[in-house]
């Protein structure tokens, strides 16, 4: 067997893996030749049989095959890759072909078919018809997995307050270099959006944006989530699994509440950071992988290794460079900016027409705590505008909007932070889940400040 392992990705298809099955020796080395320049990883084999044993070492995007092959035939093998669930671009060639083979070829799963002799500029073309087509597969994955609102209304990050001003100034230093990011903040800071700005001005933004929500997988399918699976013979094909790191190829990686890995993945995730490699669950394989890890967590992650929860090696090579995002409460003077851009966005997107806010309703939003920050605003000014005016009774809950109510009640944050939330637990029932997304928190982060609540009140006498 013949191979060629390219370090320094060229022009080409930098992250394929490619594998040539054809009997002649000739072929084989004019096809190692013009790809090796070109691709990850080349290697050629002379039968079927001895593809099939490649294919349970390495994974392979593309296969080049000849039909006629001592033993198996190509198109006969062929099939039985796709009934095994073989999901690469396979492209067929012969010296011998006719309409029916042609036909016959398409329908075991070809993606092209080539009559030798052929012209190099005829199968470069071929392989960079079937690498756009993988690509969209991945593109399409990707965007039905992303359910993100900071699609809807783009990448901006609002506000003429020092702190936001330093965070951008950040973002440009940051974004153009390979480092891995740590952000970090409260729920509903924006995380997730300063992520996206990192990889909207860093040299991957043609490269796929893949958001990992490590809060919300559970810990048997974690690993299988992000490494991939894939067992360690040709007949268990069908149960192999790409991870998120296979379709982040060429992009960046986002690890939101990366705090929630298990110490097993941590593991898999130290790996990948240094060695820029991953090894999918069930095999023995690794794969090279070319991804950003751009990690995000609400909790102190130092906290999190001195308690034993959170290695610090992985702590320490996630935090190369770190933004920590200030509560909206601590940046006030953000907050109509920030109301304005939303009533922009959300009015033209609703198809409804956009409110006016009154000096009171200015103050309003000023004086309260904020406790879903970000998000919490935005989902109020989206109520808003479905009932035509500033929903400031969700603020401040029992408060007539034209009583003197809101000015005689209670005023500090802490009380109204309570009130707020308690009134909104209130009004689904007690449903938790559904109250944290009214609110734009986490699930956890309600249930741990009703559970101080609860306790507070224990310790009164």
């Amino acid at each position: 067997m013949n191979q060629h392992i390219n370090r320094n990705e060229p022009d080409g298809w930098p992250h394929w893996s490619v594998l040539v099955v054809d009997d002649e020796e000739g072929m084989r080395n004019f096809m190692l030749k013009i790809l090796a320049p070109r691709c990850r990883w080349v290697s050629s084999v002379g039968s079927a049989e001895e593809a099939s044993i490649v294919l349970q070492q390495q994974r392979i995007d593309l296969l080049i095959l000849d039909i006629t092959l001592p033993g198996k035939s190509g198109v006969e093998w062929l099939k039985e890759l796709r009934q095994q669930g073989y999901t690469g671009e396979v492209i067929l060639i012969t010296a011998f072909a006719d309409l029916e083979t042609a036909i016959e070829s398409l329908r075991a799963g070809a993606s092209d078919f080539i009559l030798k002799p052929f012209r190099i500029p005829q199968i470069l073309n071929a392989i960079k018809k079937c690498y756009e087509r993988a690509s969209l597969r991945r593109e399409n994955f990707v965007l039905r997995r992303d359910a993100s609102p900071t699609l809807l209304l783009g990448s901006r990050i609002i506000g003429p307050s020092d702190s936001i001003r330093v965070i951008r100034e950040s973002i440009d230093r940051m974004a153009p270099t390979p480092s891995t990011v740590l952000i970090g903040g409260e729920s509903g800071t924006g995380k997730e959006l300063v992520a996206r700005e990192l990889h909207a001005k860093s040299t991957r933004a043609q490269g796929p944006f893949v958001v990992v929500n490590c809060a919300s997988l559970s810990t048997d399918d974690m690993a299988t989530e992000l490494f991939g699976h894939m067992e360690g013979n040709a007949q268990a094909l069908q149960h192999a699994q790409d991870g998120l790191f296979y379709y982040a190829q060429g992009g960046t990686l986002f690890l939101d509440e990366v705090a929630e890995l298990p110490m097993s993945v941590q593991a898999g995730l130290l790996r990948a950071l240094e060695d820029k490699q991953i090894r999918p669950v069930g095999s023995n394989q690794t794969l090279d992988i070319d991804v950003r890890i751009v990690a995000a967590t609400n909790r102190n992650l130092a906290q999190a290794v001195q308690q034993g929860r959170f290695r610090q090696d992985l702590y320490y090579r996630l935090q190369v460079l770190e933004i920590v995002l200030p509560p909206l409460r601590d940046r006030t003077e953000d907050i109509q900016a920030l109301v304005h851009y939303f009533v922009d966005s959300l009015s033209q997107s609703l198809g409804l027409p956009p409110i006016q806010l009154k000096d009171e309703e200015w103050t309003y939003l000023k004086q309260y705590h904020w406790p879903g920050n970000v998000r919490e605003l935005r989902n109020l000014v989206e109520r808003s505008l479905i009932l035509g005016q500033l929903n400031v009774s969700a603020l401040y809950p029992m408060a007539d909007r034209n009583s003197d109510a809101l000015r005689n009640g209670p005023t500090d944050l802490e009380t109204l932070e309570r009130q707020h939330i308690l009134s909104v637990l209130d009004s689904v029932g007690g449903d938790k889940t559904r109250a944290a997304e009214l609110l734009g928190v986490s699930r956890r982060t309600l249930e741990r400040r009703v559970a101080d609540w609860a306790h507070q009140s224990q310790l009164k006498p």
